[in-house]
């Protein structure tokens, strides 16, 4: 049995959750509402202030979606109650983001043309400055494959570091061509 998967699930003030007899779970909060499919064969069971996820049988199949079913609720859980965010920062000369724009986030990365990035359905972008990118929402998968997208438009070099990173992200940098010697 899964160790994560054992964990009963709390369930925050002001969530309402809702389990079909097919295992169509939808989580209601503050900020929205998601629903995700389970496997109909799983036991997911809602006790009033938690949720448990238990498993048929002891297969190789169950224990792998025990784990990754309970992991999957409580990040909807804590999606529409408190919200994800994901920062991305810009190094280079000129590169910049604009999001004050409501339909799309406007990034010059160096290229001779800016790039209009199109705002996601559930995503929200911020510029606090030209050089930083907060992505915000209530679905964490949704912003991870967002900031990854941005990021692919110009990943960060080696050499001189330049491109898009995540805020945590260290980028090894490399020396580059030495000169040999003065002759």
């Amino acid at each position: 049995m899964s160790h994560i998967g054992k964990k009963p699930i709390d369930i925050s003030e002001g969530v309402e959750i809702n389990i079909s007899d097919s295992n169509q779970v939808t989580v209601k909060g503050k900020l929205g509402e998601l629903y995700q499919n389970f496997n109909s064969e799983l036991l997911i069971e809602n006790n009033g202030n938690c949720v448990t996820v238990k498993i048929p049988s002891d297969t190789k199949q169950f224990r792998e979606l025990h784990g990754l079913t309970r992991a999957l609720i409580a990040n909807m859980i804590e999606g529409v109650s408190s919200g994800y965010s994901r920062e991305l920062n810009l190094v280079g000369i000129g590169y910049t983001a604009d999001a004050s724009n409501n339909s799309y986030l406007l990034l010059n990365l160096g290229f001779s043309h800016p790039i209009y990035f199109e705002k996601p359905e559930l995503i929200t972008f911020e510029t606090p400055s030209a050089t930083s990118i907060i992505i915000k929402g209530i679905d964490k998968q949704a912003i991870g494959q967002v900031a990854a997208k941005i990021r692919s438009l110009r990943k960060p070099e080696p050499y001189k570091g330049k491109g898009i990173r995540y805020s945590d992200e260290t980028v090894r940098r490399k020396a580059g061509k030495k000169v040999a010697g003065a002759a």
